[in-house]
């Protein structure tokens, strides 16, 4: 537990006229994949660009502690089909996070804007329905040129982002919420 400047009202008047400092609880996590089983859905669609996000998220998961053995990768036609595999993939309880990756490049119809709108929503309801993390490495671009960038080029990997992001997601998880909440693990 960290103590930090928190502004209080006074009372009555409820105007603050300093900071005062107030003990909170405060969490993070960190990305530790050790014990952990993750699904990776991927896109096919814009393979040359989906095949380096899926296969950073991999690496990312390994690196920190994922056995290979733990991981499963499911491929899908596109990014529209995300959404039910991570579904289903939820639905079955084996996995404790799932990380959707993808490449949603705009055209010249309305088509990206559904695509893009209702594939991310569809990630987050799984989430919320589930209680799992669910994070996205789906890339959202004006150009194939953007999404080359961000997938394993000078802005990274964001498939590797998306895989930390569910190991650090499911260690907060461990920290606040579990049994014993808000206990540091050397005050345990």
């Amino acid at each position: 537990m960290r103590t930090l400047p928190i502004l209080r009202p006074s009372e009555p008047s409820l105007v603050t006229s300093s900071p005062s400092e107030i003990d909170v609880a405060e969490f993070s996590g960190e990305p530790r994949g050790e014990g952990r089983r993750i699904v990776v859905v991927a896109s096919r669609f814009n393979e040359g660009i989906t095949v380096p996000l899926a296969e950073g998220a991999v690496s990312a998961l390994v690196e920190h502690g994922v056995r290979f053995e733990d991981i499963d990768v499911c491929w899908v036609p596109g990014a529209w089909e995300l959404p039910v595999a991570v579904r289903r993939a939820l639905s079955t309880e084996r996995y404790d996070a799932a990380v959707a990756v993808g490449a949603i490049v705009r055209g010249d119809t309305p088509h990206f804007d559904v695509v893009v709108n209702e594939s991310s929503r569809g990630l987050m309801e799984a989430s919320r329905d589930f209680d799992v993390p669910v994070t996205m490495g789906v890339l959202t671009t004006d150009t194939m040129a953007q999404a080359e960038e961000r997938a394993g080029g000078v802005h990274g990997n964001k498939g590797a982002d998306a895989a930390l992001a569910a190991l650090e997601v499911l260690d907060l998880f461990d920290r606040a919420f579990a049994d014993g909440f808000g206990e540091d693990e050397d005050e345990a």
